[in-house]
């Protein structure tokens, strides 16, 4: 073997040294990584639309050590399960999406995506949580009251699976409340839904009438009669001169005076 091939195979097995060094050095510096604990925590949950908390930063640590029985910044990165710490968070009624992470610095980062809700519903039976806007079940918050349609009165019980069950009264509640939460008029105007033997009755935030809205059904043609008859004859007879507004009848607002 001459000078030059002896210089060659030197140089070839110094790489080898030499990427096999760099890949000790970066397992090492891994392992120190993974043994070490974590330098803080930031949790940030986003707000609801009107800047409002369901659940707030307490609660995300409550809920972390309820499950694993110590804080996350309490052990070290290795033992720290990012996957289930999202899975306990986002079976929190409040908590729709919840996103765990390390990032370089050996901070954990904690996303949370609250829950919205859609109505309140009240029963005879005592019964009184919030529906979100996918039809799952909410307890009452203890930092905020959300400001949603109400319905009270005759109720059947919660069932998981009542969106998909047709002619099921839960259903159709779980769809009126998305008719008058997601158009501006109605919003601004509906704050109660009075339901009683599969009838319903509309409560408006101005004036003192009541609305006979009968039972779910021509849903759209009842919402569109009750809306011309709000631009065309209240402005001209006033807010409180009827006790009540009745659309039960095909093609006609029919009003009580009072």
């Amino acid at each position: 073997m001459d000078r030059t091939e002896l210089l060659l195979r030197a140089k070839r097995i110094g790489g080898i040294a030499l990427v096999l060094l760099l890949a000790i050095v970066v397992v090492s510096a891994y392992e120190n990584k993974e043994a070490g604990e974590a330098e803080g925590q930031n949790i940030h949950i986003q707000p609801l639309e009107n800047g409002h908390f369901l659940v707030d930063t307490a609660d995300v640590q409550a809920i972390i050590k309820s499950s694993f029985g110590y804080l996350l910044t309490e052990r070290p990165i290795k033992w720290l399960d990012v996957d289930r710490a999202e899975r306990v968070l986002e079976a929190d009624p409040f908590v729709e999406v919840a996103d765990v992470f390390i990032d370089a610095k050996n901070w954990i980062h904690i996303e949370i995506q609250q829950r919205e809700p859609l109505l309140r519903v009240i029963d005879n039976n005592g019964l009184n949580y919030y529906l979100d806007r996918q039809g799952n079940q909410m307890p009452l918050s203890a930092h905020f009251t959300a400001q949603v349609l109400v319905v009270t009165g005759s109720i059947p019980p919660y069932v998981e699976d009542f969106a998909e069950r047709e002619g099921h009264l839960l259903n159709a509640i779980f769809d009126l409340g998305h008719l008058l939460s997601e158009d501006p008029l109605w919003n601004s105007m509906i704050e109660q839904v009075y339901v009683q033997d599969g009838q319903f009755k509309l409560i408006p935030k101005v004036g003192s009438q009541y609305i006979e809205f009968g039972p779910y059904t021509d849903v759209e043609d009842k919402l569109h009669r009750l809306e011309v008859f709000y631009q065309e004859g209240m402005p001209r007879e006033g807010w409180n001169k009827y006790k009540s507004i009745d659309l039960r009848y095909e093609g006609q607002v029919v009003c009580v005076k009072r």
